[in-house]
């Protein structure tokens, strides 16, 4: 076992490990408002707020179950497909949103504390806040490191050698899904940056949604140049895990924040429900989440052509 191995076990069992605390604290909230011994989140319904933790219990069996697959024995037996998309939708959730969580923290920490709380219910303590964030972010490092382990591990040509040799990839495969990625991503970070173009309510604005806009515009770019240099073999003697590694990350957050925006931002444009709004055109941002789904979807499916050839391995 070398120290990639070595590695990748230690992160896939903290980040099954790390989740735990907030399935509990999940499964202890649907308990607790269906006999009546804790409160509904404001602004929901015993019946929705039973539904909605429900299903995030279910993600967070799944996380812990795809972060187990990635260490046990029985992962390997496992099917490639299901077992690589619900890794690639998991860590495009929550690797990509690390550097947020840590320049939010700085950013609140240097502003002092805010008075507003959390909409997840009225009376959660602040030790459930605190472990629920601690689940998140060491369920994303972890992932962050097991998943690369295991992917060299079952399929070590995938990440053998360097762009260029003999391994360019399919010179076939439309260049439209970088393309796209980088634009929506230019547009994530000019918002970021303070431009009003496309936005329809500037004073709703705030840190976090900068903060946010910023990341995934930077993550969309980091998407756009790892899938074009993986595909292309481009440039020459890079390693090839690198535009591997970055590409995957990249292109699940495209795909999986983008796939979670879009049925609300349709469902805002459509039911225009009262008291609530996002700052951005809803028209404009359905439409970039489309985009970047699709240019997500088609980057996996470049990576995964994206193969040395077997004597370049050798």
């Amino acid at each position: 076992m070398d120290r990639w191995d070595r590695s990748g076990r230690i992160a896939a069992y903290g980040a099954a490990l790390a989740l735990v605390p907030y399935l509990l604290i999940k499964v202890s909230w649907v308990a607790g408002s269906l006999l009546g011994l804790l409160p509904v989140g404001t602004g929901f319904g015993k019946a929705a707020w039973v539904v909605l933790n429900s299903a995030t219990i279910g993600m967070a069996g799944a996380g812990i179950t795809v972060a187990l697959a990635l260490v046990r024995s029985w992962g390997m037996r496992v099917p490639g497909a299901p077992l690589v998309f619900c890794a690639w939708v998991g860590t495009g959730f929550l690797v990509p949103v690390l550097p947020y969580t840590v320049l939010g923290s700085l950013l609140v920490a240097a502003d002092g504390p805010r008075s507003g709380g959390s909409d997840a219910g009225p009376s959660m303590p602040g030790w459930e806040a605190a472990l629920i964030q601690v689940g998140f972010v060491g369920m994303g490092l972890g992932l962050a490191v097991a998943l690369p382990a295991y992917l060299r591990r079952r399929w070590p040509d995938a990440f053998a050698g360097r762009l260029g040799d003999g391994g360019a990839g399919s010179p076939k495969v439309p260049p439209w899904a970088a393309v796209v990625g980088a634009a929506v991503g230019l547009v994530w970070l000019y918002w970021a940056a303070g431009g009003t173009a496309g936005v329809a309510r500037p004073g709703e604005r705030d840190l976090a949604w900068h903060l946010l806009s910023g990341v995934f515009g930077c993550w969309a770019l980091v998407a756009s140049a790892a899938s074009w240099a993986a595909v292309r073999g481009r440039p020459a003697r890079v390693p090839r895990w690198m535009p591997m590694v970055l590409g995957w990350l990249g292109s699940g957050s495209l795909f999986a924040w983008s796939g979670w925006k879009l049925p609300f931002t349709l469902y805002l444009a459509i039911a225009q429900p009262a008291g609530a709004a996002l700052p951005e055109n809803l028209v404009l941002a359905a439409v970039l989440h489309l985009a970047a789904v699709g240019a997500g979807a088609a980057m996996l499916g470049a990576l995964v052509r994206a193969r040395p050839s077997p004597s370049s391995t050798r």
